[in-house]
């Protein structure tokens, strides 16, 4: 995620987090998660900084790592992650089970309650699951749930999940997923998302933290809940302070200062390697699944089905060049540092049935760019040339990197002079709306991953009714996507999801760029830093 949205056509998953990808679920980095020596809780509340962007902290309205970070440490989950691992175990619930092929229930603990004093039962997990499908707000994560036919709620502890397809072996990683924080009926709208200030005032949370002050992307204070009946750890700690950064340099300066105790996204990669050298300062270093790719509006992208010189052959060329002219190498080493890595495919390394079909189809057919290759790729397709490009990125929520990444872009798409390319960026809130509404004809995108398992990386992204909304559809990759999900073999699962990646090589829905890992800095004197394969940063167990 960042985490986006509304697809509804998800027709199953199978196959959970694969034991296989071990590159990627490799436990946690920094300390171990614990609390202070002693065992008891940090008497010192922590402050954290960050320049990630809360959209919403309702659910059903949101689907972005500066949202998602509010909702993990104030929301319940039915399963959830203990530290250090990405395999889930229950939360909220007491157990879970399959008793049919198609049929998930749940039993929830008893005693549960929300911060305001109002019951959490089978009721409100029911209502949770059937606003996020009857909202389908374009910025949420309802697409995670296109599996789910029906909920019930036979009685205050019991909760009846019926799947569309199944056993669906992921069921258990959605239920820990941004479609999946339980929230409390009487506070929240059935049909409608609701106001952040509402859920505040409401005091809706079970989580391990109530909010105590609420000022959207400035400041939230954060204080343990003594009721959290989850299955993780007690608080560490006394309490967090989050402050909102709109600028990373400013980030960067209070952390090594000693101004704040934490910084979690997103630092520079040259701020990362001057603090690395810092002894005032740890750099916390976790598994990756951070993927950054450009998006291609299929109607409005030049040659696009809306334009007035639309041409399908001629659209695809243009997509198909601009592979052919991008040096990944060169973006990772030189605006990353190496933090981010090439990536020529959807999956990412690190995760079963991850391959790289882009790297033998386009440019020199190795990895790196050929001017010639996009040259006569376009003239064989009858595309004059130098071609308009509109491309718009974010400058305030993937990093302050994105400006140097996306210079260095459109450096390497006009080389040879087969494109003219118009820059423009947007900030986060309004980016995350123009997005779905056709403005831009090709974009920038971030994905931080639901959960580690290599469906996440195509159902979402392209199944008919994908949360990109690009009008991009292909039925055999539909009809891929839907057999992976149900099919339990993991061999022929597995060449599903890579003949799925070939197919749409071919396609270039999106351009896949850059695979990155996670990073925190933390003062010397802080301990408890958790970055590890469930890609949630917790705040509980930090302390100092």
């Amino acid at each position: 995620m960042s985490m986006h949205q509304s697809a509804r056509g998800r027709i199953g998953l199978a196959i959970g987090a694969l034991g296989a990808s071990a590159l990627l679920l490799a436990g946690c980095a920094g300390s171990d998660g614990g609390g202070n020596d002693d065992g008891g809780a940090s008497t010192e509340p922590l402050i954290i900084g960050t320049t990630d962007k809360i959209t919403s902290i309702d659910p059903a309205g949101s689907y972005d790592n500066g949202s998602f970070a509010v909702m993990n440490q104030v929301y319940p989950f039915l399963f959830n992650s203990q530290y250090g691992t990405a395999d889930v175990t229950p939360d909220i619930a007491e157990s879970g089970e399959w008793t049919a092929d198609t049929e998930y229930t749940v039993t929830l603990k008893e005693g549960l309650t929300f911060a305001n004093g109002n019951e959490l039962t089978s009721s409100d997990v029911k209502f949770t699951f059937d606003r996020q499908l009857a909202i389908a707000d374009e910025n949420g994560p309802s697409y995670l749930l296109g599996n789910l036919d029906s909920v019930e709620a036979p009685d205050d502890l019991t909760v009846v999940f019926t799947l569309k397809s199944g056993p669906d072996q992921t069921w258990e990683q959605i239920l820990s997923s941004p479609a999946a924080p339980i929230v409390d009926e009487d506070v929240f709208s059935a049909d409608s998302v609701t106001p952040d200030d509402d859920i505040v005032e409401g005091m809706a949370f079970a989580g391990q933290y109530v909010i105590d002050s609420y000022s959207v992307n400035e400041l939230i204070s954060y204080s343990p809940n003594p009721d959290y009946m989850g299955g993780l750890p007690e608080v560490a700690n006394a309490g967090v302070t989050v402050s909102y950064y709109a600028d990373a340099s400013n980030l960067k300066l209070d952390v090594e200062s000693g101004e704040i105790d934490v910084a979690y996204r997103s630092l520079s990669a040259t701020d990362i390697e001057d603090l690395s050298t810092n002894d005032a300062v740890k750099v916390v270093e976790g598994p990756g699944g951070e993927i950054r790719y450009i998006v291609f509006n299929f109607d409005t992208m030049p040659y696009g089905a809306t334009t007035a010189d639309a041409d399908a052959a001629k659209s695809l060329a243009v997509r198909q060049a601009m592979a052919d002219l991008l040096d990944r190498e060169a973006l990772s080493q030189d605006v990353y540092k190496g933090t981010f890595t090439p990536l020529y495919s959807y999956v990412p390394q690190g995760l079963t049935g991850a391959i790289e079909p882009l790297k033998d189809l386009y440019g020199d057919g190795s990895g790196g760019a050929s001017v010639d290759v996009a040259t006569q790729r376009l003239a064989d397709a009858g595309v004059e040339t130098p071609v308009e490009l509109n491309l718009q990125y974010n400058g305030d929520h993937y990093g302050p990197s994105s400006g140097d990444e996306y210079a260095a872009v459109k450096s390497q798409l006009e080389e040879g002079g087969l494109f003219t390319v118009n820059l423009a960026q947007t900030e986060w809130v309004q980016y995350s709306k123009d997005r779905t509404a056709d403005v831009y004809p090709m974009y920038q995108l971030g994905w931080f991953p639901d959960y580690s398992d290599a469906d996440n990386y195509l159902t979402p992204f392209f199944s008919a009714d994908n949360f990109l909304v690009n009008h991009y559809e292909n039925a055999e990759v539909q009809e891929l996507i839907t057999a992976q999900a149900t099919e339990t073999d993991p061999a022929a699962r597995q060449a599903d999801i890579e003949e799925i990646q070939t197919l749409v090589a071919g396609d270039l829905s999106t351009l896949p760029l850059l695979q990155g890992t996670q990073v925190a800095v933390v003062g010397a004197d802080v301990d408890g830093a958790v970055l590890d394969g469930s890609f949630k940063f917790r705040y509980a167990p930090l302390t100092k």
